[in-house]
């Protein structure tokens, strides 16, 4: 799936499970068989977490998008690119009608927030279908985030991101690809025009709820924009 993902998982799995692994001489295992036995098991711990999320009163994550944004996470967690224990989770796959970003602390398993959320006006109307790393495409770009600094700018409190996949969204810098608020980004706007609105490419969120998010995900934690069109097998290696 990711970078050198085989190897990571493993070291996953020995850090998260009860114990090490323990073959005695005796035991001779055949490489494919330990990989779907880590693989299986990794899914295993994946679920574990899904289902004691708390949801309060938000709806769950679907399970695909949840497993790939946490199997991204750990990697990530792992090798230093982000260090909070926040993930948030935006599933283009749904319609921009309902509420499709989640932040969620995975330290107490807890979804903290779900909202509205935009995509790129070239990425489609109602649904995201298109997706670029180009400038001046105004299409959204998949993958994993690191979130960066505040700043204030003409949406107010923005936050910048680091797109962490060579290709896929590493140009979000130099796109000025960030999470701020957007008036468009409402109920009242869906009501008017039967979709939500679009940005220039950027995830952006309600006004009301801007500040807080913002500040929520701040400073090295870990944002996952999923489309189910994305090849897990053969995506671009994350990058620091």
């Amino acid at each position: 799936m990711l970078y050198k993902i085989f190897p990571s998982l493993l070291f996953l799995l020995m850090t998260y499970s009860s114990g090490p692994f323990n073959f005695s001489n005796s035991e001779k295992i055949a490489p494919t068989k330990i990989a779907s036995v880590a693989k299986s098991s990794f899914d295993m711990k994946v679920e574990l977490v899904y289902n004691s999320l708390q949801a309060n009163e938000f709806t769950l994550p679907n399970l695909e998008s949840f497993t790939q944004a946490l199997k991204g996470f750990y990697l990530l967690k792992e090798k230093g690119l982000v260090q909070k224990d926040i993930l948030t989770l935006v599933d283009f796959s749904l319609s921009s009608n309902v509420k499709r970003l989640w932040v969620i602390d995975l330290a107490t398993n807890t979804i903290l927030l779900q909202s509205l959320v935009a995509h790129g006006r070239n990425t489609g109307e109602e649904f995201a279908s298109k997706f670029s790393n180009s400038p001046q495409s105004f299409e959204s770009s998949l993958g994993f985030y690191a979130t960066g600094e505040v700043y204030k700018g003409k949406h107010g409190l923005s936050l910048k991101l680091d797109g962490l996949e060579k290709g896929i969204n590493d140009h979000a810098r130099e796109r000025a690809v960030v999470v701020h608020g957007a008036d468009y980004v409402s109920e009242s706007f869906i009501r008017g025009n039967k979709r939500l609105g679009r940005s220039q490419g950027c995830p952006a969120i309600p006004e009301a709820l801007a500040n807080t998010i913002i500040n929520l995900i701040k400073d090295k934690s870990c944002l996952f924009i999923y489309h189910p069109s994305m090849n897990f097998e053969n995506t671009a290696k994350l990058i620091s």
